[in-house]
């Protein structure tokens, strides 16, 4: 009997809906919709624009229906960022977004509370100014109020998960990017979270890959016409994901998986936190099966992105195949510039940074 599934994944700059169909024996996959991701500043905030990417859902579920009947949705997002709901169950407002500045500085302040090594040992995450946890304390330090009226966080696919059933939950992948779990026992740590000011309950208890979520609740159901389809809790993380469906055959293998981020690493079934790792700032973060993604994070296509964007905003309308034919008619190592220099992690003008860059270093 013919399994039909529909998957979406959400990346940085853009998402897509795609329609699997295994046989017993092969799998076949047709994409049924494609749309960009556009985060948006508003007084000087970077969000994500949840309710856009929500309706995007909406429209992948139209139109894998009008292609027949399908069993279950699964949905993968980026890592870190998350939603924050009220006590009725209400979003109380856009997930702001992980370049957004507003954990500038959070690393030394966290660590001035809980040692770096420390910390390291306690969630085997490398140190990035965009996780979660420094997220959080940022909330805690400069929106205080806004957690306290929190009742619940819920990260990206969990959240996306429980716009259309109602169901929450935080599933292990994803929860393994925030630097808040413990690699080992793949629960929360609380320790960590009450020295920092973090409320203790704030996610959902956390569950394995693949563990059904919910139904479409009956007001989705209604409004695209559709039955009782299930939502399932896959692997949250699309770093994750794609590890998973990597061909290796081999225990030991070496991956790249290439996005805005660039991901360089191996699967392990169990962490490696030490000295030399936290001394390479390697992280280490859930796969399928309770694996551990032993990676190192590295500036992936975001430069190119943000500057498709910003000639967007100047009325250039350049695919990614127009910036590659510009690139190869230029005159190659002209100038050089480094990509993980502080100025190109903002969203913004890259293309002036660039500018900017080469001048201050004399090129």
């Amino acid at each position: 009997m013919k399994k039909r599934l529909l998957a979406f994944d959400f990346g940085a700059s853009s998402g897509r809906a795609m329609l699997g169909e295994f046989d017993g024996e092969r799998i076949a996959l047709t994409e049924v919709h494609r749309f960009d991701n556009n985060p948006v500043t508003v007084r000087g905030t970077f969000y994500w624009d949840v309710l856009a990417l929500f309706h995007e859902i909406k429209q992948g579920i139209t139109k894998a229906k009008a292609l027949g009947d399908f069993e279950s949705i699964g949905i993968d997002t980026w890592g870190v960022d998350f939603g924050l709901l009220d006590r009725h169950g209400d979003l109380m407002q856009n997930p702001v977004h992980y370049r957004d500045a507003r954990t500038a500085g959070m690393i030394e302040e966290v660590c001035g509370i809980i040692g770096r090594d420390e910390l390291y040992r306690a969630t085997g995450n490398q140190f990035m100014e965009l996780n979660t946890i420094f997220q959080l304390y940022s909330l805690a330090q400069k929106r205080p109020e806004l957690l306290e009226r929190a009742s619940r966080a819920l990260l990206m696919p969990d959240l996306f998960g429980y716009l259309l059933t109602g169901g929450q939950a935080s599933e292990y992948s994803i929860a393994s990017t925030t630097q808040l779990m413990d690699p080992r026992t793949h629960e929360w740590n609380k320790g960590i979270m009450r020295r920092l000011g973090i409320p203790e309950d704030l996610f959902p208890d956390i569950v394995k890959p693949g563990t059904p979520l919910g139904v479409l609740s009956d007001d989705i159901r209604e409004e695209l016409g559709v039955g009782p389809v299930k939502v399932v809790s896959v692997t949250g993380h699309d770093t994750a994901c794609a590890v998973v469906a990597a061909p290796a055959t081999e225990e030991d293998f070496i991956y790249i998986s290439c996005g805005t981020w660039s991901l360089f690493g191996t699967e392990l079934r169990e962490p490696v936190i030490g000295e030399k790792s936290l001394r390479y700032n390697i992280t280490n973060e859930g796969g399928y099966g309770y694996t551990v993604r032993f990676l190192k994070n590295i500036i992936g296509l975001w430069m190119i992105q943000e500057t498709r964007r910003q000639y967007r905003r100047e009325g250039e309308q350049y695919s990614y195949n127009d910036l590659e034919k510009h690139a190869l008619a230029s005159e190659p190592f002209r100038y050089f510039i480094d990509p993980d220099a502080p100025e190109f992690v903002a969203p913004g003008n890259i293309p002036r940074r660039i500018r900017a860059f080469c001048g201050r270093t004399g090129q």
